[in-house]
Formats: structure tokens, C-alpha cells, sequence
């Protein structure tokens, strides 16, 4: 029984633990097997992106109040965040990175920026 390439299937010659004919077949293997992972890693990233960008563009001061409607004609996916904070009075705030937002009562929405400085002591 001769052992053949993972990717083009061509007899190998060689090494007894050998899987692949040369670099190229190895590359295409491991990309091509890769490229249903990449693709959701990669989507998922473009629109935490884009969820940063509008959350930037529409609060350009630090903190401003904004209804939903903006945000979704802007295209904001509310189900993609980075990270959650709950303050001490027990609201939730839900943030893109360093810009984030915290639902208000009649589809508003409250924007925020985190304060990203850090101390330069030390």
C-alpha cells in the first residue's frame, strides 16, 4: 500500500511519517481546513469594528444619549460586544472595545467611552 498527499493525493516518496508531496500542498491543506474558522473569526471581528466605528462616530465628546433607531439604520449589531461592566447601582453597560452604551427606558441608549489613560506613575 503506497501513502499518498493529504491535498493532491500524489504518491509520496520518502520520509515514512511524510503527509504531504512538497510546501505547497501543505499550505493549501491547512488553509483550506482553516477557512471555516477563519471566515466566523474574521466576520465576527468586522462587525465589533463596525459596532466601535458607530459608537465613536455618534458619541465624538464621551458621553451622549442616542436612540435606537440611529443605531440600527447605522447598521449597530446589538448582539456583538466586547466586554460587560455592571456598576454599583446594578446597571449593565455593554461596550465595543473602549466605546460602549447602556439601554435607557423609551429605546434610548446611553453612550459612554471609557477612560483608556493610564497612570504614568512608576
Amino acid at each position: 500500500m503506497s501513502r499518498r498527499c493529504l491535498y493532491c493525493g500524489e504518491r509520496l516518496i520518502g520520509r515514512i511519517d511524510k503527509k504531504f508531496c512538497d510546501a505547497h500542498c501543505r499550505s493549501s491543506y491547512h488553509q483550506k481546513n482553516e477557512r471555516g474558522a477563519e471566515a466566523i473569526i474574521r466576520t465576527t471581528n468586522y462587525h465589533l469594528r463596525k459596532n466601535r466605528r458607530i459608537l465613536k462616530e455618534l458619541n465624538p465628546k464621551g458621553k451622549v444619549k442616542c436612540h435606537h433607531k440611529t443605531l440600527r439604520d447605522k447598521g449597530f449589531d446589538f448582539d456583538l460586544h466586547t466586554s460587560i461592566f455592571v456598576n454599583k447601582e446594578g446597571k449593565t453597560y455593554y461596550f465595543c472595545y473602549e466605546y460602549g452604551y447602556l439601554p435607557l427606558n423609551g429605546d434610548y441608549y446611553f453612550l459612554v467611552k471609557k477612560n483608556t489613560r493610564r497612570n504614568a506613575t512608576g
